[in-house]
């Protein structure tokens, strides 16, 4: 199940959107919104709940999250995208990372869902 993330995720959302992959959670991040798609078993299906919630795809970067070593992966076919000088989909701009990193945190991490 993917949710949209707008605010410190509950454990029963951190537990649905663990079901399709068991051990992470594929994440689109809105950097201008401040908010994440998570859940499903694509990066490309939570994009697609951001973009029909009004983000524009220019502000949205796939990652996962991995809640047993509280850590963000930031690999994502949804992040190869030359017109914003990322050829590669691993997001290599550090700052953005780190951004996308503080995001996740702050909605996901330390979310008690056994």
């Amino acid at each position: 199940m993917i949710h949209i993330i707008r605010q410190r995720a509950e454990p029963e959302q951190m537990r649905q959107m663990l079901e399709a992959l068991g051990i992470y959670i594929k994440l689109a991040v809105d950097v201008e919104r401040r908010i994440l798609a998570g859940g499903g078993e694509l990066h490309a299906d939570c994009e697609l709940v951001l973009l029909g919630d009004g983000s524009q795809q220019r502000h949205i970067w796939g990652a996962d999250w991995y809640p047993l070593s509280q850590t963000v992966g930031y690999e994502s076919l949804i992040n190869i995208r030359p017109s914003a000088n990322n050829r590669s989909m691993m997001i290599q701009d550090p700052a953005m990372r780190d951004d996308i990193r503080q995001l996740v945190q702050s909605l996901l991490g330390n979310v008690q869902w056994q």
